[in-house]
């Protein structure tokens, strides 16, 4: 085997390995909450991790009581998290929404709040109804997966 040949498969392997090793990075932005047990955000290279939203404000009081004031907290909640990282909207690529009433959660009003929201962008999405969340102050908890440009 030549030289010229083993430096280029030295080269390929070198370069090959550079490329799948990412940092991740565990984060909790400005704004949030910082738990004692999660952290908001995981991201690896262009990908962003968002762990569950829940209605809870930068205090961690829950802002509030009714599916339509919640759905707005949490997306406001998202909205936050996503500009942490030089993201926004457009770069979520998948969404899982836990809702403890399913009813409640498809009202127009709820659907015109996430309409707002997203606008023309429709992530992938999957819509779950749970017994409960967190607390049991919380009607819905939304994470979310986005991948930067």
């Amino acid at each position: 085997m030549s030289t010229r040949t083993l430096a280029l498969g030295f080269l390929s392997i070198l370069i090959a390995s550079s490329a799948s090793a990412q940092s991740l990075q565990l984060i909790n932005p400005p704004g949030m909450t910082s738990p004692a047990t999660y952290s908001h955000v995981a991201r690896a290279g262009k990908t962003l991790y968002i762990a569950g939203q829940v209605a809870a404000d930068a205090e961690g009081k829950v802002a509030a009581q009714d599916m339509p004031g919640q759905v707005k907290q949490v997306l406001a909640n998202l909205k936050t998290v996503l500009a942490s990282q030089g993201a926004s909207v457009e770069h979520v690529a998948k969404i899982n929404i836990y809702v403890t009433d399913m009813d409640a959660y498809r009202a127009p009003d709820v659907a015109k709040v996430r309409a707002d929201f997203f606008g023309t962008h429709k992530p992938a999405s999957t819509l779950v109804q749970v017994v409960r969340l967190a607390s049991p102050d919380f009607k819905v908890e939304i994470e979310a997966i986005a991948v930067l440009p």
